[in-house]
């Protein structure tokens, strides 16, 4: 009986202790619970004074600085091709040979109308000087009636010689003088048409020198020193000549000593580009490396004629950018066996530097966000608006820790890099500026909530 009632009073305190155990547990729970810091996880970071390089990207391809297209300006049959593509060529060098046997036989058929002309204007000349003949003649046939009829009125006064006589000494005189009159109007008319035959002999010679230019344009000739970088065309080709209209293209010659990067800028960054603004060109095909270039020449008209003349805004806006690459960047590159390492049409990107500060104050990007121009404490936890805001409603802000409590200082921005964007007014410099996460920066955050700062690695972490 003894035994059964320890047996009982030892289960007893057993069960008491267990109890006493549990509720240490729970009152060291809940002391460790109170000792637990309380506010929003966030990371802060020191605002410092930095060096911002605005930069603005794109891309596009290498093209020659000089470029020649070579076109024939006659039409026919291609009979010497004297290069081939990849050639060095000298300005003058003869570079192929359009047939030309056609001009030549228009050649000599414009010989022969220059010829043609210079007889007829030498047989007007010699028309001219018959007339001349001609008339002197008349002159003086007129003198001599002239001197008749004169003596005639005196020995008509006498009474010598009868009217009849008189009369026809008058008619005769009269005769004379119209013909003389007759013969100055041909002589003039014979000297127009030789006029007409110069000008006939000019407007042949015109015509013959005409051919001859054409005949010289079957041999085409390099107009530059460079390389031909494409040649389309190959002997016994025809072609056609770009008198009156678009002519074939049979090749292009490049001066590959210097070489520019063309690229597409949106009409968002292009206001910022500036000629002789520094750039940073990566090229496809060689990994790893940046060669130097500067802006050489910034489109005033967008690209393409359909940006032109759409009306609409549903498409993107860009303008073309050239950039010339230092040929100083890429002399470890130029060897004889590769004598020229860019090749037009490889692709390349750029980084183009618009603008340099330093010591400027400047905070993370992801520390910038936007609210309300109303919202002194900012939104509330969880709380979104429903209705989108104009830009005029909203200003820039960023939270600062202090004393473990958030915040809210209005800011206006300046330029920006990949990492850091410059505040030109609402700090001092020295404020720990809250930087992630940025869920809570854009919604959640407001002046006087209580912070936990904490570093990168434990903001994530949701374990207790």
């Amino acid at each position: 009986m003894s035994s059964r009632k320890n047996k009982k009073k030892g289960r007893n305190w057993l069960i008491i202790g267990l109890i006493v155990a549990i509720l240490g547990l729970v009152v060291v729970a809940i002391w460790q619970g109170g000792k637990k810091p309380k506010g929003e996880k966030v990371t802060v970071e020191k605002i410092e004074k930095r060096t911002i390089i605005e930069k603005v990207a794109a891309s596009g391809k290498v093209f020659p600085q000089t470029e020649v297209k070579i076109s024939s300006d006659v039409s026919g049959e291609i009979v010497e091709l004297y290069v081939e593509e990849g050639d060095s060529v000298v300005i003058g060098q003869i570079l192929a040979k359009i047939d030309p046997d056609a001009y030549q036989s228009q050649v000599e058929r414009g010989v022969a109308s220059v010829n043609s002309s210079k007889a007829q204007l030498a047989n007007s000349r010699s028309q001219i000087q018959n007339l001349k003949a001609q008339k002197e003649q008349i002159e003086a046939q007129l003198e001599n009636a002239a001197e008749i009829h004169k003596r005639n009125e005196k020995l008509k006064k006498d009474g010598v010689i009868s009217d009849q006589d008189f009369d026809a000494s008058l008619s005769n005189l009269r005769s004379l003088q119209a013909n003389l009159r007759s013969s100055d109007a041909t002589i003039k008319a014979a000297e127009e048409s030789a006029n007409a035959s110069q000008f006939q002999v000019e407007s042949s010679e015109a015509t013959l020198k005409e051919l001859r230019t054409n005949l010289r344009r079957t041999t085409i000739y390099a107009p530059m020193n460079g390389i031909v970088s494409m040649l389309s065309v190959e002997k016994g080709e025809r072609v056609v000549g770009t008198v009156q209209m678009t002519g074939t293209e049979m090749m292009r010659i490049a001066n590959l000593n210097a070489m520019e990067v063309r690229v597409d800028v949106s009409e968002n960054d292009i206001p910022r580009v500036s000629i002789n603004d520094e750039v940073d060109i990566e090229v496809d095909a060689y990994i790893n490396r940046k060669f130097k270039g500067f802006v050489t020449q910034i489109a005033n008209s967008a690209s393409g004629a359909a940006a032109i003349t759409s009306l609409t805004s549903d498409q993107v806006t860009n303008f073309e950018v050239r950039i010339s690459i230092d040929p100083g960047s890429y002399a470890d590159l130029v060897s004889p066996s590769n004598p020229y390492p860019f090749r037009p049409g490889m692709s390349s990107s750029v980084e183009i530097y618009t603008e340099k500060r330093m010591n400027i104050l400047a905070v993370p990007i992801q520390a910038v966000t936007t609210r309300d121009k109303d919202d002194k404490k900012g939104k509330k936890d969880g709380e979104e608006k429903a209705e989108e805001k104009d830009a005029d409603d909203l200003v820039e802000v960023i939270f600062v820790a202090v004393n473990d409590t958030a915040k809210m200082i209005k800011v206006t921005t300046g330029i920006q890099d990949d990492d850091f964007i410059q505040v030109l007014t609402g700090i001092d410099g020295g404020e720990e500026v809250i930087t992630a996460p940025y869920s809570a920066i854009s919604r959640k955050l407001k002046s006087g909530k209580k912070l936990q700062k904490v570093k990168e690695d434990e903001l994530y972490n949701t374990n207790e």
